[in-house]
């Protein structure tokens, strides 16, 4: 897509949403990775939109994505929720893919959430833990932002030296070991760690996640890291957070479904929930 077209497009999509919202302004977007789009069934004073009414949107089409832009009030701050995300693998160009991100920023957001359901290659993990992420390796084999820079969208050259913001991980990791305390079944745990983002949508051979836990993986999932690059294109602080849900450890590695992707994820969202919404009631705006 030439980067002029994709800024009107941009801007078409946002004054439609305006519009369906009657003129709401999120401060705060989430993007609800598999199994984890319920959190946008606790957004209150919600107005849902389809993707498929939105000009210009692409459209999810992933089992355990809902494919709606949801805003309204979580823990009372103004919020759009990507109820489902768009993916590479999918078929479409990686300007698509992070074509929401742009919208949302247009739409007056300065905080990004992002989820994902990922694979475990950190041994000391386990399925149903939460990771945050500090940092990441695009393995996808492409990037939003190959071609002509629009100065609309951001700088020709973004810094990554801190893609997932630092002050945000403290604030996570805080809530999450008051968490912690709090859970007498020691259900919950938080990790931190990179995160390897892979085109897909084939799961991986041992040997290669063999080789991406040597280059410093801790998760490996088919998303976030475009959207994350486009987040801090246009000036977006980012916190995320990925889902264990299965552990991607090559030399045990074990046959895997996005069905079952999906379950762990469903069974850790009481947990996910809670996090996501403690770190909106205590993000200061």
């Amino acid at each position: 897509m030439q980067q002029s077209r994709q800024w009107e497009e941009i801007q078409e999509a946002a004054q439609y949403l305006r519009e369906a919202w009657q003129g709401l302004s999120p401060q705060i977007g989430l993007v609800l990775g598999s199994g984890l789009g319920d959190l946008a069934e606790q957004v209150t004073d919600a107005i849902a939109i389809p993707y498929h009414q939105i000009p210009h949107f692409p459209v999810s089409t992933v089992g355990g994505h809902e494919g709606k832009f949801v805003a309204g009030r979580l823990e009372g701050k103004p919020v759009v929720v990507m109820q489902g995300r768009i993916h590479y693998y999918e078929g479409y160009p990686m300007t698509k893919v992070v074509f929401p991100i742009y919208v949302m920023k247009s739409l007056g957001i300065g905080t990004l959430i992002i989820t994902n359901a990922a694979g475990g290659m950190n041994r000391s993990f386990r399925p149903g833990d939460l990771m945050l992420i500090n940092d990441h390796i695009n393995m996808t084999g492409a990037h939003p932002l190959i071609g002509v820079n629009h100065p609309e969208l951001g700088p020709r050259f973004p810094d990554m030296s801190e893609a997932y913001d630092r002050e945000y991980r403290k604030l996570a990791q805080r809530l999450g070991e008051q968490m912690e305390a709090d859970d007498e079944r020691k259900t919950c745990r938080l990790r931190e760690g990179v995160y390897c983002g892979i085109s897909g949508p084939s799961y991986m051979t041992p040997s290669e996640l063999t080789m991406l836990a040597r280059l410093g993986g801790d998760a490996v999932g088919m998303s976030t890291v475009g959207e994350v690059i486009a987040a801090r294109h246009c000036g977006l602080k980012v916190l995320g957070i990925s889902c264990i849900t299965d552990m991607a450890i090559g030399e045990e590695l074990e046959a895997l479904t996005h069905e079952q992707v999906v379950e762990v994820a469903n069974r850790t969202k009481p947990v996910f929930q809670s996090l996501v919404r403690s770190f909106i009631r205590e993000l200061p705006l």
